[in-house]
């Protein structure tokens, strides 16, 4: 498993086996099954998450009780940042693995620390933080600019094989369609 967070980090950015091993030492495996959460909204977390297999949603609920997909996670990928998904010290959002998930968790004020002592590590970080809001931001163009054919050609893109893993209906929420536009999309493409 060490092996996939060093693959992890380097896709982020290039980080020496001395720094790496810094991170791999404070990290624990966790197994999540199926529809199990990662993080709750309103529950106190202060973790960082290495996705090392499996796939991941981030959502909220509308007013209806409806929940709607902000975000997919796929293996060898990093779970939205801490300081992102965190206020005051609680989750902002609910994080569920739409399959078995296999993760490397870490304290994230220990990783905060890590950050401070180690400049390697504070890249990787500040690069983390800089691909997750360039993928919130593209999806919010895509959102406003894009009808419903390109949308889904952009998930196809940033997501692979996606439509083979988890429940259309999450896909829907995420395009900001309904189920059967979707259905309506898949066989026109």
């Amino acid at each position: 498993m060490q092996d996939k967070i060093s693959a992890i980090i380097h896709s982020v950015s290039p980080v020496s086996s001395k720094s790496i091993q810094k991170i791999e030492d404070l990290v624990e495996y966790i197994t999540i099954k199926k529809g199990e959460p990662i993080t709750t909204a309103e529950q106190k977390n202060n973790l960082e998450y290495f996705l090392i297999e499996g796939v991941c949603k981030s959502f909220l609920f509308n007013p209806e009780g409806e929940d709607v997909t902000i975000s997919f996670f796929m293996s060898g990928s990093i779970i939205s940042p801490s300081s992102t998904r965190n206020e005051e010290g609680k989750s902002i959002i609910n994080i569920r693995a739409l399959t078995e998930v296999h993760i490397a968790a870490i304290n994230a004020t220990e990783f905060e620390k890590l950050m401070i002592e180690d400049i390697e590590i504070r890249d990787f970080g500040n690069s983390v933080l800089r691909i997750e809001l360039m993928a919130k931001v593209q999806k919010e163009i895509g959102l406003a600019s894009l009808q419903g054919k390109d949308r889904l050609l952009l998930l196809r893109k940033n997501y692979p094989n996606i439509e083979n893993l988890v429940p259309h209906s999450d896909i829907a929420s995420y395009l900001g369609i309904t189920t059967i536009s979707l259905s309506r999309l898949r066989t026109q493409s």
